[in-house]
């Protein structure tokens, strides 16, 4: 364990090392997590693509999926760690503005490649846009949302 510097008038304060050894458990969840997501994501633009289009089912898979991830990232892959929750609530917003614009470019360019594609088609581009917006998120997530961990007082 390393110790910051004191400080007159405050308690010393004990950062562990711990937050390295962190990333591989946080990774393994956010792995499931979104898989599981993902996955439902997929289900749900399958189930309401013929009623709603390829565009606003994918809006609505989105919506739906983003709040059930960020909210198990909260609870599980990142629990007690410090999380703001105006943070939170920005980067819900974020995350479905960035998967949402991402998923409409992504099912354009598709459009624009190939003729009619088919459903099946359009699942399998969204998923692989999603492991790639996948990664940029674990990263922003660890870094930005869940940046700090829980600090402790050295009981002197």
């Amino acid at each position: 364990m390393t110790m910051t510097r004191w400080a007159p008038g405050h308690e010393p304060v004990r950062r562990t090392p711990r937050r390295r050894h962190e990333l591989g458990g946080h990774a393994a969840w956010y792995v499931v997590a979104g898989a599981v997501t993902t996955g439902l994501q997929a289900a749900l633009f399958l189930m309401l693509q013929p009623e709603l289009g390829t565009q606003p089912a994918n809006l609505v898979a989105i919506a739906l999926t983003t709040l059930a991830n960020t909210e198990f990232h909260r609870r599980i892959t990142f629990a007690g760690r410090a999380g703001n929750a105006r943070k939170r609530h920005l980067q819900n917003l974020l995350t479905f503005a960035f998967y949402a614009g991402y998923g409409s470019i992504v099912l354009a360019a598709l459009d624009a490649f190939v003729d009619a594609p088919t459903a099946w088609e359009q699942t399998a581009t969204l998923l692989a846009a999603s492991v790639v917006g996948g990664v940029a998120r674990f990263v922003l997530l660890r870094w930005w949302v869940f940046a700090h961990p829980a600090t402790e007082t050295v009981k002197n």
